[in-house]
């Protein structure tokens, strides 16, 4: 008995961690973002909805080519709560990338979302790995109309390995759903990580971390 007590509270306690680890959904029609409110949510409190507008629901610019003439040959336009303050509550958001020629978007990851992404025009390679300990890579070449998924949470990339400039759509399912560029954050962190903690953690040498820094 007390086994099968044990087991049904486990039951609900992760059915209720599923429940509660998604973005906080609307229980009205819509809750725009106002950004000026002073009041500290779990999201954004909302606009007098009275006060909406079609300017509130709207953004334009992704017909726009990213600027790619950067280190790494890719830009990324988001369109998250913060470019689009109806998205709130609504637990979606999307970005266009654009890539220069052998440009990539370089190892990074969302922590609140799972994204979707779309080709629109040339070819890409993509991939995401696996967690500890199997760190497994999952990769494919796509062409203009392939569509894949990353996990939430999963470190991925995208490089683009076609003969022109290309562009992808991504749509992700949280209204803000991060992003952590994996080289940014270890080697570009403020204050900086210690050079002996990532000495060890890349078994390399204090130089090189040192090198790596500097770029950051």
């Amino acid at each position: 008995m007390a086994t099968s007590i044990f087991f049904s509270s486990l039951l609900a306690l992760c059915f209720t961690i599923a429940v509660i680890a998604t973005d906080p959904s609307s229980l009205q029609d819509f809750c725009i973002a106002n950004s000026s409110s002073p009041v500290i949510l779990n999201g954004l409190a909302c606009k007098d909805p009275k006060l909406a507008e079609a300017d509130d629901f709207s953004f334009s610019g992704l017909n726009i080519a990213g600027n790619t003439s950067n280190a790494v040959g890719s830009r990324v336009t988001p369109v998250t709560v913060t470019q689009l303050p109806g998205l709130n509550t609504l637990g979606i958001s999307m970005a266009r990338v654009d890539f220069a020629l052998g440009g990539v978007n370089p190892p990074h990851l969302h922590p609140r979302a799972s994204e979707i992404l779309a080709v629109l025009r040339g070819h890409l390679e993509v991939g995401f790995v696996t967690s500890n300990p199997e760190n497994r890579l999952i990769t494919k070449i796509l062409q203009k109309g392939d569509v894949f998924v990353f996990p939430v949470g999963l470190i991925h990339f995208q490089r683009n390995v076609g003969q022109r400039n290309a562009v992808a759509l991504a749509a992700l399912s949280s209204q803000n759903p991060g992003v952590i560029t994996i080289a940014n954050a270890l080697f570009g962190s403020n204050p900086a990580i210690s050079s002996d903690i990532l000495t060890k953690a890349f078994q390399t040498d204090s130089n090189t971390v040192n090198d790596i820094q500097s770029k950051f």
